[in-house]
């Protein structure tokens, strides 16, 4: 195989600035030392990169890759966005309020039941106003349910425009922002050895791995699934993403599995089950550090990146990075856990 050089930082961002992109995100967001939980669990550095605070209401790793989802949207013309997500999806209001930023409509699909009382990232739909349709249906079904939609709106005279979960352009965003960490590492002096973050969709985890292979940083990239997956689907999906990903930036690169690092060990429960650990996680991130986790990804994440120091994981010279991806809004749906 045909040995791939490394880009400079510059050429990476001139082909990233050549793709339409529209300002939702207030960047860069703040890399910030842990030093009580560094000491707490016997080192290594720790360090967290903000993307809690990315702006656009409530921050989250969603709002990256909007700036080039909603940019595509609006040279189509578009004035009806559609999305979806479980009842208390991240992505969904994220979307939606680009959607309101920019003056469209925005049509929700969420799977689960209906609840009597809406909260979290539901009761922030609905104060955005968003047509919201639940569904009981698997995401196959809920796919082919959002095709029918769009073709409703199309048939009523409306230009619609999904936004996935994850794509190839949004992922660009995290290319973009792994080359403002590096920037920031070296503003302050640093090599960073490890990325740790929530693998959900897959989308920042291509873009960060499309990124630290194009200049070969040299930086181990950690996703921590807050589900199983046993037919492999998140790994399938995330190489797939990052490898249209590098061809839309035109970089040659050869995405292998090797490249991605997904870890199913820190699943609990489930998907969304709150429980005792989860609580008491969260908790103690709070106290020590003063940032606040979510209950459904970067509180998994994080039970990974202290389950994996507990295990010798790290040498404790290494500077490892903890990606906040966000997703705080879904901590209020859980009240009860944190009452009892």
């Amino acid at each position: 195989m045909k040995k791939v050089k490394a880009m400079k930082e510059s050429e990476l961002k001139a082909r990233i600035e050549r793709l339409p992109r529209i300002k939702l995100a207030n960047l860069p967001t703040p890399l910030e030392s842990m030093p009580r939980l560094s000491k707490r669990l016997g080192g290594p550095k720790l360090w967290i990169k903000r993307d809690d605070l990315t702006g656009l209401v409530v921050g989250g790793n969603k709002v990256r890759k909007l700036e080039f989802e909603m940019a595509e949207a609006l040279e189509k013309k578009v004035d009806v966005i559609v999305s979806g997500g479980v009842v208390q999806s991240n992505h969904a209001f994220a979307t939606l309020a680009a959607t309101r930023k920019l003056g469209m409509k925005a049509v929700l699909l969420l799977r689960g039941k209906k609840p009597r009382d809406y909260d979290g990232n539901l009761f922030l739909d609905n104060v955005f106003g968003a047509e919201i349709e639940f569904i009981r249906d698997n995401r196959e079904q809920a796919a082919k349910r959002t095709k029918k939609i769009v073709e409703k709106l199309k048939s009523e005279g409306h230009s619609p425009h999904i936004v996935p979960f994850s794509s190839p352009l949004g992922s660009v965003g995290y290319v973009n922002a792994l080359l403002e960490l590096l920037l920031q590492a070296k503003n302050i002096g640093i090599k960073i050895d490890y990325i740790v973050h929530a693998a959900g969709s897959g989308g920042t985890q291509a873009g960060l791995v499309v990124g630290n292979k194009a200049l070969k940083a040299g930086i181990d990239i950690i996703g921590i699934s807050p589900e199983p997956d046993e037919g492999g689907f998140l790994v399938n999906t995330t190489e797939k993403i990052a490898d249209e990903c590098a061809q839309l930036l035109g970089l040659g690169l050869p995405i292998e599995r090797k490249d991605i690092t997904i870890l199913y060990d820190y699943v609990g429960e489930g998907y969304g089950i709150v429980t005792k650990e989860i609580t008491e996680t969260i908790r103690r991130i709070a106290e020590t550090e003063g940032v606040l986790l979510d209950p459904v990804y970067t509180v998994k994440a994080m039970k990974g990146l202290m389950g994996l120091i507990e295990q010798g994981r790290f040498d404790k010279r290494k500077n490892i990075v903890f990606l906040h991806t966000g997703g705080i809004p879904a901590i209020f749906a859980h009240k009860k856990h944190f009452q009892q």
